[in-house]
């Protein structure tokens, strides 16, 4: 299953593997950029929680963002994983690396 074709253009409402690949890639390089300068500060400084807490953050997302490049690679990307309908391309605009639709997630937490 992919998102959708290229060449063809998204369904409606659906985003194509490769805009996903470029959201996926632009919120991988914002993360990379905002941990090295978390890094830098914390080197600079004592660490402080804050800035731990930052880090792991920032960390954290980027799994999520590795993880979404791997559901993308065999044919997952786009289906919740609590319920496994399509997760709307508006959520996937904001967040690219869900794994989890609206409901799911508000039922997860």
């Amino acid at each position: 299953m992919t998102l959708g074709s290229a060449a063809s253009g998204a369904a409606p409402g659906r985003l194509t593997d490769h805009e996903a690949r470029q959201r996926l890639e632009h919120e991988r390089a914002s993360r990379l950029t905002q941990l090295k300068a978390i890094e830098a500060a914390g080197a600079e400084q004592q660490a402080d929680d804050l800035l731990v807490a930052q880090r792991d953050s920032t960390r954290r997302v980027l799994k999520e963002i590795d993880a979404a490049f791997e559901r993308l690679a065999d044919g997952t990307y786009g289906r919740c994983q609590g319920c496994g309908t399509p997760i709307p391309a508006e959520r996937l605009e904001i967040l690219p690396y869900t794994r989890h639709c609206v409901g799911c997630r508000r039922s997860a937490a």
